[in-house]
């Protein structure tokens, strides 16, 4: 066994014990664990906040038809892009935790017989590759698109409603 340069595993197997690869594993194990565990909070997070975004979209349909235009119908989109910015920090910070966690699970693989998960983001060319668009990438341009239809309802809003008397007054072309 190596001695340790890092800063995360303080022994080598001399100077823990008979134990140490074992207790290492364990560690390994549960920090896999950990790592899928914040995976599911991601989907549980996504799926949730998704579902909120889209009751947001009926609610505006819902009011609009019902109670025509006015100015109060611009709580529900902006109640919409404040989601959806939310969405987008809360992927983004699931995204920094994930790449946290492999850069630790990759640390102690470096102590291991074998390194799976450092070999498989290699092969995946660490991300950049054509091969594997990672999910959150993906997951990112969700709450984009959401803002941009809130921006549009929140436009259709004030478009439908009558601007309002300053806006009208600061558009005007002074002649």
């Amino acid at each position: 066994m190596k001695a340790s340069n890092s800063q995360l595993v303080h022994h080598t197997e001399g100077s823990y014990g008979g134990s140490f690869l074992d207790h290492l594993v364990e560690q390994y194990k549960a920090l896999i664990q950990s790592a899928d565990n914040a995976s599911a909070r991601r989907v549980a997070s996504n799926r949730y906040l998704l579902t909120l975004n889209s009751a947001l979209v009926a609610l505006y349909g819902f009011q609009s038809a019902s109670f025509g235009q006015s100015y109060w119908l611009l709580l529900v989109p902006i109640t919409g892009i404040v989601v959806s910015l939310l969405s987008y920090q809360v992927v983004k910070s699931y995204q920094g935790l994930n790449a946290i966690k492999f850069k630790v699970i990759q640390e102690i693989e470096a102590y291991l017989p074998a390194s799976p998960f450092a070999y498989e983001w290699r092969i995946a060319e660490h991300g950049k590759g054509v091969s594997y668009n990672p999910v959150t990438r993906i997951e990112r341009w969700i709450p984009i698109a959401f803002l941009i239809l809130h921006l549009f309802l929140s436009a259709a809003v004030l478009i439908n409603a009558g601007l309002p008397e300053w806006i009208q007054e600061m558009c005007r072309v002074k002649n």
